[in-house]
């Protein structure tokens, strides 16, 4: 992902999420964050998908990723999340977390496919309804992932 490409991740983050980041947000993280990485997904031309991870040492976290609503259910975020995944292993990452919405079957569905585990709760963390989150964390050596 480059700075060109906020404007179509931001069309995705206002649909994906109620609590949106701005376009200084993702600016900062592309230009200022050394420790950040985004990824987009290209179907068609078009930026159906993204992710954003911050690799501090060995140790990644999710900070964001979502895909365009009209191209859910391809399986786009799969294929995303798994490129990532691979490309992490190439890089020497051992571990990679997230947190995920309690009320997110679907993505907790998906994230325990591909080998991750629920390891604790954050309590009120949604600023927009203090739901809680799931935080979840995989291993990148193991070869548990399924198919």
């Amino acid at each position: 992902m480059n700075v060109l490409d906020i404007d179509a991740v931001l069309t995705i983050e206002t649909e994906a999420f109620t609590t949106p980041w701005t376009r200084e947000a993702f600016e900062a993280e592309l230009v200022r964050n050394k420790y950040a990485h985004y990824f987009v997904l290209v179907v068609n031309k078009q930026i159906v998908g993204y992710c954003g991870l911050w690799n501090v040492l060995d140790e990644v976290q999710i900070t964001n990723i979502a895909i365009l609503k009209k191209h859910r259910g391809h399986s786009y975020g799969e294929y995303l999340l798994r490129s990532i995944m691979e490309w992490l292993k190439i890089v020497d990452a051992q571990t990679l977390s997230l947190e995920v919405r309690a009320s997110n079957e679907i993505a907790q569905g998906l994230y325990h496919k591909l080998g991750f585990s629920q390891v604790g709760i954050r309590k009120n963390y949604y600023a927009d309804n203090q739901e809680d989150a799931w935080v979840m964390w995989v291993r990148l050596n193991d070869d548990h992932i399924s198919n």
